[in-house]
């Protein structure tokens, strides 16, 4: 297998990412599963976007190096979908709307990063 088609390979494996904020402002987006792996951005949507250059460089020095790539950790119950549904009073909802809007990220976007920041400072 080549260089090129181990790439190509790596590259379109489902790989995890964790999106949290800098401390310094913006946000900060990992591939945990791809150690040192990691970007920033601004905005969320930005963050998320540069992951993919991230990934790309760490691939392609571990594969000029010969390091072993870990595959995606795979969840061991697949009764997850990612998708629930959650009603909100329409004032919230708007408002969730508007931030999303003012960050220029989708309103799932925006939910998601602040579920996730939620865990992360409540250490549920």
């Amino acid at each position: 297998m080549t260089t090129n088609t181990k790439l190509d390979y790596y590259l379109r494996l489902p790989y995890k990412y964790s999106l949290y904020p800098a401390e310094e402002g913006g946000y900060v987006v990992e591939i945990p599963d791809l150690p040192g792996c990691i970007s920033q951005g601004e905005t969320v949507q930005e963050a998320v976007s540069m992951i993919d250059d991230a990934k790309r460089g760490w691939l392609e020095l571990a594969l000029e190096q010969g390091m072993d790539i870990p595959e995606p950790t795979t969840v061991v119950n697949a009764d997850y979908s990612g998708k629930f549904n959650v009603r909100v009073p329409k004032s919230l909802h708007r408002a969730l709307v508007e931030k999303a809007k003012a960050e220029n990220v989708s309103l799932n976007q925006l939910i998601v990063h602040h579920l996730s920041k939620s865990i992360e400072n409540k250490g549920i």
